[in-house]
């Protein structure tokens, strides 16, 4: 049965989307897609609040057993209000730049000390600002930015508490432009070198090795991979305990997937299941457990509405161009990566293989190939699911094209969170 006509007739137990055809016409939750592209325009992205919500509770449910942190992975969906809405709900942060840092301490500022900041080139600006700011920790990935954080941390004479972050050398089946945990990688420290890193930090008088951590990649659907990259960990925390270093905190990182087919998915059973690994690796330890999931929380609660410009056939392809482009949501272009689209008002007929791909000056600016869809005209629109994560953090003004805007819908009601971009916004830093 194809998704289309799943949603315009399942409940919750086979859609785990917000989205679902009411009276033929695509909802999230209460509100009509059709109404809001009407009030607000195309492009527009569109989130579920609830969706968002649902999804923290599941994680913090299934570690309720042990203390934990759930630090959502801001670079999945920066957005002010979701941060605002996660941060009331006890949520943690994880940050990888300095401006993510101003983002939670604008939107959420109560939230500053669970924060933990990671990446490879953090700068001593950013540094210099995460430590005034009190945050949680900072995950460290060489030895040269370890030396760095010392330093800032006496010339600010503030202790700044840190983990390194370990690459176990565990391969997890995702796309390799997202895979972080194998020794080819950029990110951690081999951790088979790590417990003489930390011997040696005990040299700094301003730092303090708070935990450790590990980050394999980013949509993984099997939790072997995760299960046996704690273990890893585990055994150095093992170890740096005989060294006298007794960690407080243990960070088993983000990355579990979601399905973006219309394959059957589970999500409570996915948590349940990722966190039987990693719990099961845990056991005993004692230690306070970070998590940073992001994909996860909020991929499935956004679609972007795009609306049909013109159809037109060259040999035997059929275009359909819409709105919407690659710099609104570059992941079919990036990553190769399939979203389900469907008709935002069903459409009666068959179905016809179909290129549905945007008006940006390049070859690489579509959304689906060859897909099987109801027949479209222009004026139709169109939702692109899973669209909450990687979609609008990654948006870019190629070609001069403002980005969209943004609403965040709860229950029957809506509202803007981000509106449109205008072409003044966009000549506003330049000079003739």
């Amino acid at each position: 049965m194809s998704l289309t006509k799943k949603m315009a007739t399942a409940g919750n137990d086979v859609n785990p989307r917000p989205f679902a055809y009411r009276k033929r016409v695509l909802q999230c939750d209460g509100v009509s897609l059709a109404a809001l592209a009407e009030s607000h325009g195309t492009p527009l992205y569109v989130y579920s609040q609830q969706h968002v919500l649902a999804r923290l509770a599941m994680f913090q449910q299934a570690f309720a057993a042990v203390p934990h942190t759930i630090c959502y992975a801001v670079k999945a969906n920066s957005s002010l209000a979701l941060i605002k809405l996660l941060g009331e709900q006890g949520a943690g942060f994880d940050i990888v730049s300095g401006g993510e840092l101003e983002r939670v301490r604008k939107a959420s500022k109560k939230s500053l000390d669970r924060v933990v900041f990671a990446g490879v080139g953090k700068q001593v600006a950013e540094i210099d600002a995460a430590i005034g700011a009190g945050i949680l920790l900072f995950n460290v990935e060489s030895e040269g930015e370890l030396a760095l954080l010392a330093e800032r941390a006496e010339a600010l004479g503030i202790e700044a508490r840190y983990s390194l972050r370990v690459n176990p050398d565990v391969f997890a089946d995702t796309h390799p432009y997202i895979s972080t945990g194998l020794s080819a990688h950029k990110f951690g420290i081999d951790i088979n070198a790590a417990r003489g890193i930390y011997r040696k930090a005990r040299k700094y008088k301003f730092l303090k090795a708070a935990g450790v951590s590990v980050h394999i990649g980013s949509q993984i659907r099997a939790v072997d991979p995760f299960g046996k990259a704690m273990d890893r960990v585990v055994g150095l925390v093992m170890e740096l305990r005989e060294d006298g270093i007794h960690l407080t905190h243990i960070d088993a990182g983000g990355g579990l997937g979601i399905e973006y087919t219309d394959a059957p998915f589970d999500p409570e059973a996915q948590v349940a299941a990722y966190a039987e690994a990693v719990l099961k690796a845990t056991e005993g330890l004692g230690l306070h457990l970070l998590l940073e999931p992001g994909r996860f929380l909020v991929a499935q609660a956004g679609a972007l509405v795009t609306r049909v410009l013109n159809v037109k056939k060259n040999g035997d392809k059929t275009f359909v161009i819409t709105d919407a482009g690659m710099n609104d949501l570059i992941r079919p272009s990036l990553y190769q990566a399939h979203h389900q689209i469907l008709p935002v008002k069903q459409a009666a007929g068959a179905s016809a293989p179909v290129d549905i791909v945007g008006p940006v000056c390049e070859s690489g600016d579509f959304f689906a190939r060859d897909r099987e869809m109801p027949a479209s005209k222009p004026g139709d629109l169109l939702a692109i699911l899973d669209a909450g994560a990687y979609g609008m953090s990654l948006t870019s003004n190629y070609n001069t094209r403002p980005r969209p805007a943004e609403v965040l819908v709860d229950g029957d009601e809506a509202r803007v969170i981000r509106r449109r971009e205008t072409l003044k916004d966009l000549f506003g830093p330049e000079s003739l």
